[in-house]
């Protein structure tokens, strides 16, 4: 029976009392998101000028802009080389938009005009005059090439043929600036617009003469405003929350993330595969905000599936729809560009870090046993589930009161513990004597140097938090056991009186901290009802 107790203590004590405050948060869809390498921060040519906007382009290889001061930067998806139009803009370009088949770019800037460029040539088109105030707004319409939608400071949203730069409609109702705005996924009639009036206007080119078809109120000034994928959900920003709207339904509010410290600056839509383990084309919503952090955020089960934190304020966001780049803008001119790599059918990584898309697999020789390689194949390969896996035992590194366990020497461990001045392995030693119901024998057969190292100990951590349910009492017992071995020794009772002095310290503290606890609590019952 010895044997076998001696064989079952074959193993080091752990401490109990320490909390295990480390969870694991890697989930598929995390790791999709972490897959999102940041090997570039691309500066513009004016650093200290935030990136205000970020667009895709809708067609291969979707290469995107980025309007920053008196100009755009237009980056290559595969190899991020930018070419800038400047030329064109007398103020700060704002906003910018792609048409539906990727060859005209749309741009707003601070003087009221709307640029119209070409994309290869990069020479401007059509500018649109009309906006007495800065342009913050432009989108094109979902697959019309001859319209498209303007709103600014004027509190005035325009919509504009682009052919004879002609203003179609002035569309008033709004009462402060508009910032934001969205074209539906579904009808190329209809768009939407939010305003710094905290309300969002939904409108229908049809139905022009009677103004807005729709109004919601986010309660905030509304930052930015996108449609969802389905065309009958919107998600606005305002504040530091993000709502999600059924303007189908009414302008119904479904749902309210607050996981932003300040104001959310953009919002954009990004679609995630099979990687993740869920069904082809889900989609998320990406927001930025000026407290640094991106969240990800499941509209379909309204939570939180993944944070990213940057070290500037965030202004703007956007996601290819090849979903293989994130682009992120910052305050002071730095983009912060996440690439995938490309995968093939067989699921290979192919392509790098870097943007340079698939590449041809290479051809690889067959191993004969005439390669060294053909002796090595196979150490690498991950076991399947069903496979039974020989692991070779691993050491166990056992310290010198785990040795003493061993010999069941159950004073001779408690004093290699408290020697050792780790008190974590102290008290976790102690609950193991107390499992073998030996530790009260232990005391008793402690003498007075050996005493006074254990009252020594007790003293210095009876009063903290994590182990003083355990300790008290364990200081009770010794004190009643050993009670006239420490009235005849001087030594014993200065540790007796050192113990009684932090205990009363204790006390004090405690009785002061309950003295504030009740002014604080009314105080706060007041300011809650107010």
């Amino acid at each position: 029976m010895a044997a076998a107790m001696v064989e079952d203590r074959a193993f080091p004590v752990k401490p109990k009392l320490k909390p295990n405050t480390r969870k694991s948060t890697s989930t598929p869809e995390s790791k999709y998101w972490k897959s999102f390498k940041t090997p570039k921060e691309l500066p513009p040519q004016t650093p200290a000028s935030g990136i205000t906007s970020i667009a895709f382009s809708p067609t291969s290889p979707y290469d995107f802009a980025a309007t920053h001061s008196a100009s755009v930067s237009i980056f290559s998806a595969q190899t991020f080389k930018r070419r800038t139009i400047s030329s064109a803009f007398s103020d700060t370009a704002t906003a910018a938009a792609f048409r539906s088949d990727g060859r005209l770019l749309a741009a707003g800037d601070l003087s009221g005009a709307v640029h119209v460029f070409d994309l290869k040539s990069r020479v401007p088109l059509r500018r649109l005059r009309g906006h007495s105030r800065p342009v913050r707004v432009v989108r094109y319409p979902r697959a019309d090439k001859l319209h498209l939608f303007s709103g600014g400071d004027d509190a005035v949203v325009k919509y504009w043929d682009v052919t004879t730069e002609t203003r179609i409609y002035d569309l008033l109702g709004h009462k402060d600036y508009v910032r934001c705005g969205d074209c539906s996924p579904v009808s190329d009639d209809m768009f939407i617009s939010g305003s710094y009036d905290h309300t969002v206007q939904v409108w229908d080119v049809r139905v022009m003469n009677s103004g807005s078809v729709m109004k919601i109120n986010h309660g905030k000034p509304v930052e930015d405003v996108i449609y969802l994928p389905s065309g009958g959900l919107i998600a606005t920003a305002g504040g530091n929350s993000v709502k999600i709207w059924d303007v189908i339904g009414g302008g119904g509010l479904l749902h309210e993330m607050e996981s932003h410290n300040k104001t959310v600056t953009s919002l954009c839509v990004g679609r995630i595969g099979k990687e993740t383990g869920e069904e082809a084309n889900q989609y998320r919503i990406l927001s930025v905000s000026l407290d640094g952090y991106m969240k990800v955020f499941d509209y379909s089960k309204f939570k939180i599936t993944h944070s990213m934190r940057f070290p500037n304020p965030l202004l703007s966001v956007a996601f290819s729809p090849d979903c293989s780049t994130r682009v992120i803008g910052t305050s002071n001119g730095l983009l912060y560009i996440g690439k995938r790599k490309a995968k093939d059918s067989a699921g290979e990584e192919l392509g790098s870090s870097m943007g340079f898309g698939a590449v041809e697999a290479p051809h690889r020789r067959a191993l004969r046993p005439s390669y060294f390689r053909y002796f090595q194949r196979g150490q690498n390969e991950k076991p399947l589930e069903g496979d039974y896996l020989i692991m070779r035992p691993k050491k166990v590194k056992l310290a010198e009161y785990d040795k003493m366990f061993m010999k069941f020497m159950h004073k001779e461990a408690l004093l290699a513990a408290l020697n050792a001045k780790n008190p974590d392995s102290v008290v976790a030693v102690m609950e193991e004597l107390v499992a073998r119901k030996k530790l009260l024998k232990c005391v008793s057969n402690l003498d007075n140097e050996e005493l006074g190292l254990l009252l020594k100990f007790l003293q210095r951590y009876l009063t903290m938090p994590r182990y003083a349910g355990f300790l008290m009492a364990l200081a009770k017992k010794v004190i009643d056991l050993r009670g006239e071995d420490i009235k005849a020794s001087d030594a014993l009772k200065g540790h007796i009186r050192n113990l009684k002095r932090d205990v009363e310290e204790e006390i004090r503290i405690q009785q002061t901290l309950q003295e504030i606890q009740g002014i604080v609590s009314p105080l706060l019952k007041i300011a809650a009802r107010r």
